[in-house]
């Protein structure tokens, strides 16, 4: 019995001594908070813009980008051996023509001397001159309307004469109305929005790629101390 004693009042001076110490360590004064400052000022988002060598790979890779696109319809008429014998000779043709002006900006001409990047997110892009890619008769619409032929019957190069006539008249008259300024105009459009997804703030097309201009160096002068 008196052994069971013992061993509980051990165990109460162990509770006890555990609960001081418990309430002395809480009672001590807590290390100070640190504070960065920095870290209570806004961070502004860096803004990286790619490398001329980068754009250039970017534009490139579009090759040749068709801007423009006309459609035109041309009346012909071709005729051969006419003249006093023509009732024995004579052949005449009347053709409906149709073709397609296709006209664009082939990019892969652009080379490191034709884009300029700046720091303040400018690009600056010399663009080839606009070119017709397709000029071609639609051959399922283009057709013969009327035809009248000699004694001794037709000329059979006639209607391959009068159909390359056709073709260069319906690109004379597309470039006439416009097809390359169109072609390039649309061009600009096209570079301009993938340029400006990449990040740049402005794009400048230029016919000269401007010379990098170079902050000047502020020399002072020295004045010597006579001894």
């Amino acid at each position: 019995m008196r052994l069971k004693n013992v061993l509980m009042w051990i165990g109460i001076i162990a509770v006890v001594v555990a609960s001081v110490w418990i309430f002395a360590r809480s009672r001590q004064p807590s290390s100070p908070v640190t504070i960065d400052p920095s870290a209570l000022l806004p961070q502004p988002t860096p803004t990286i813009y790619p490398s001329a060598a980068t754009v250039i790979e970017g534009v490139q890779a579009l090759s040749r980008l068709e801007t423009a696109s006309y459609q035109i319809e041309k009346v012909i008429t071709a005729e051969s051996g006419q003249g006093a014998l023509g009732f024995l000779f004579g052949d005449k043709l009347l053709l409906i023509a149709y073709g397609e002006m296709i006209a664009g900006v082939d990019l892969s001409y652009i080379g490191p001397n034709d884009v300029m990047t700046t720091d303040d997110g400018t690009v600056y892009v010399r663009l080839p001159p606009a070119e017709v890619f397709v000029a071609a008769l639609d051959n399922s619409r283009t057709y013969v309307y009327d035809r009248r032929t000699g004694v001794a019957g037709m000329n059979m190069q006639l209607e391959t004469a009068a159909r390359q006539e056709a073709e260069q008249l319906m690109l004379q008259a597309a470039i006439e109305n416009g097809l390359l300024e169109k072609a390039e105009e649309n061009a600009r459009d096209v570079l301009r929005s993938l340029l400006l997804s990449l990040g740049f703030k402005h794009v400048i097309f230029v016919k000269e790629i401007p010379t990098p201009t170079i902050a000047p160096v502020q020399v002072v002068p020295v004045t010597a101390v006579a001894p």
